[in-house]
C-alpha cells in the first residue's frame, strides 16, 4: 500500500476521534436546516414551480445541502494555512510525496469522517418532518460519485486559497472573499435554479456549483439520460482544472518559500 491511502486513513481517524463534537455540529446543521426549510417552503408557497422545483424538492434540497456542509467544507478553512504561517510547511515539502496529493488524501479522509458523523441527522430530521424525496438506486449511486467530486472541488478551491498565504502572509481578506463566493454561488443560501437570467447561468457554470447545487440535483434525480454523466463530467472538469492550477501554484510556492525571514 502506498503512502496516500495511509494519509487518508489517518485523516479519517483524526476527524472521527471526537464523535460527540461532530454530533453537536450535526445538530446545529439540523437546526439551521429547519429555519432554511421554512423560508424556502414559504417562497415555494408563493411560487409553487419556481426554478422547476416543487415544494418537496425545495425541502429535500435544504436538508441535503445541510448534510453536505461538513463533507464539502463549504465554509472553508484548512490546517495548511497555519503551517504556511509558522514555517512548518518546509517539513511538508520535504516529504516523499507531493504536497497537494498529501493534503488531498488527508482532506478526503476528513470528508469521509464528516459524512459518517454529520450527514445523517439533517437528512433523517428533514425526512421525518418535511415532504422529502429519496433518490432511487441509480440516483443514489450517481450521488455517491457526485459527492466525491464535490469534495475534491471543495478541497481544490480551499487549497488555492491557502496557498495564497505564500504571497499575502495573511489569509483573512482572501478567506472573506472566498467565503462569500462559496456560500452565494454554491447554492448554499438559495438553490441556483432561482437565480434569474445571466446571473443564474453564470452561477451554474462556476466551480462552486459543483460543490452543492450539482450533487443536490443529482440526489433529486433532476438529471436524466445523457444529462447525468454530463453533470458528473462538469464536476470532474472543474476538479481537474483546479487541481492543475494547484499544482502550478505549488511549484511557484517552492520558489517563494521563506522561513523565519531566511
Amino acid at each position: 500500500m502506498g503512502v496516500l491511502p495511509w494519509v487518508w486513513w489517518y485523516g479519517l481517524r483524526r476527524h472521527t476521534a471526537y464523535p460527540f463534537g461532530s454530533l453537536t455540529e450535526s445538530l446545529t446543521n439540523t437546526a439551521f436546516g429547519f429555519m432554511r426549510a421554512y423560508v424556502l417552503l414559504a417562497l415555494w408557497e408563493v411560487r409553487p414551480s419556481l426554478g422547476g422545483y416543487k415544494a418537496a424538492d425545495a425541502a429535500t434540497f435544504c436538508f441535503v445541502t445541510q448534510a453536505l456542509i461538513g463533507p464539502v467544507q463549504i465554509f472553508g478553512g484548512m490546517d495548511l494555512t497555519e503551517r504556511i504561517r509558522n514555517g512548518d510547511i518546509a517539513i511538508d515539502m520535504h516529504r516523499p510525496v507531493g504536497l497537494q496529493g498529501w493534503w488531498l488524501a488527508d482532506d478526503l479522509g476528513r470528508a469521509a469522517g464528516s459524512l459518517l458523523l454529520r450527514a445523517g441527522p439533517p437528512l433523517l430530521a428533514g425526512a421525518l418532518v418535511f415532504p422529502f424525496r429519496w433518490p432511487g438506486p441509480q440516483a443514489l449511486a450517481a450521488f455517491a460519485v457526485a459527492l466525491v467530486l464535490a469534495a475534491v472541488v471543495g478541497f481544490a478551491l480551499r487549497y488555492l486559497a491557502a496557498m495564497g498565504m505564500f504571497w499575502l502572509h495573511d489569509d483573512r481578506g482572501l478567506n472573506a472573499v472566498t467565503f462569500v463566493m462559496s456560500v452565494f454561488f454554491s447554492g448554499m443560501i438559495l438553490p441556483l435554479v432561482v437565480f434569474p437570467g445571466w446571473l443564474g447561468e453564470a452561477a451554474r457554470a462556476l466551480p462552486w456549483s459543483a460543490q452543492i447545487q450539482v450533487p443536490a440535483d443529482v440526489f433529486l434525480g433532476r438529471y436524466t439520460g445523457a444529462a447525468l454523466p454530463g453533470a458528473l463530467a462538469f464536476q470532474a472538469a472543474w476538479a481537474v482544472a483546479l487541481l492543475g492550477a494547484g499544482a502550478l501554484v505549488t511549484r511557484a510556492a517552492r520558489r517563494r518559500l521563506v522561513i523565519h525571514g531566511g
